[in-house]
């Protein structure tokens, strides 16, 4: 079991270039991914982005790349459409104004756009020394995921105790649910009939409440979707969704045992189920 908040940072440096990069994870129903990347570096992002979804199923992922170089090879043009814009502008201004003043050399290359600065990059380079760092940093958060997972884990299964615990209690009131339905229609009978009592009808009608407020189906039920829960925990590294979905079955059990008995000692052990579920619920937001 894996949290989806961790944090990471790699920094390598090889002869003049120097990479740094962080990893951070939030909570999210889905995998979302944000690379931000030098924009020099931008055809990186795809397989950067393939990587992270390869080994995180849920949660929001931001992956930030930086990139230093020292003595990079360096092209330099000029952009000769803006260079001619900027000087006619500059002597239409000096005309104006009747200034008898020639816009310098050093004057139009220090306006914006006018040399153009490229430097010499082979991305496919890049990738052989970015790869690694990126495969470390992916291990560092996972690792630290794992770490969070595992707290998260005992929590969320002390829990699961806890509803297995109620449930032993409301099973062990079953019996007296059902004695007690046929108590009390035999004394509602005995009421309107006095000793004219058909036992053949109070059979039939007892049959009849029973099926309506029975909770034996449900602690059946019930009793099942706990033991898949912890079984979904032990054999599935990313269980969230699937357990996300059983706590939506278990609380449907839950409420229906509630709505059906009148005991207080089951609407207590109820009461305590729906306190630890929602519990299990809140932590497994944090969970993959």
């Amino acid at each position: 079991m894996k949290s989806m908040t961790g944090y990471a940072y790699r920094e390598v440096q090889e002869n003049n270039i120097s990479f740094s990069l962080e990893i951070r994870g939030y909570n999210s129903r889905f995998l979302e991914i944000f690379v931000n990347l030098p924009p020099a570096l931008s055809t990186l992002e795809a397989p950067i982005r393939e990587y992270i979804a390869s080994r995180c199923v849920r949660g929001k992922i931001e992956a930030g790349l930086r990139l230093k170089e020292h003595n990079a090879p360096v092209k330099v043009g000029v952009n000769q459409e803006a260079a001619r814009a900027y000087f006619d502008a500059i002597q239409k201004a000096a005309d104006t104004l009747h200034i008898d003043e020639k816009p310098s050399l050093a004057m139009i290359l220090g306006m914006e756009g006018v040399l153009e600065i490229e430097k010499n990059r082979d991305n496919s380079r890049y990738w052989e020394q970015i790869e690694p760092v990126l495969k470390n940093a992916v291990d560092d958060f996972d690792a630290e995921r794992v770490r969070e997972g595992r707290h998260t884990e005992a929590d969320i299964l002390s829990h699961i105790a806890v509803l297995e615990a109620s449930l032993k209690t409301v099973a062990s009131f079953a019996p007296q649910i059902e004695s007690s339905i046929k108590e009390n229609l035999k004394s509602r009978f005995t009421e309107v009939l006095g000793n004219q009592i058909d036992e053949n009808r109070i059979l039939a009608e007892t049959a009849i409440l029973l099926m309506k407020y029975t909770i034996s189906e449900e602690l059946s039920r019930l009793s099942s979707h706990l033991g898949e829960f912890r079984a979904e925990t032990e054999r599935n590294q990313s269980p969230g969704k699937k357990l996300d979905f059983l706590c939506q079955e278990i609380n449907r059990e839950i409420n229906t045992i509630g709505s059906k008995t009148p005991i207080l000692e089951v609407s207590c052990a109820v009461v305590d189920m729906k306190d630890a579920l929602e519990n299990v619920r809140e932590q497994l937001r944090n969970i993959e």
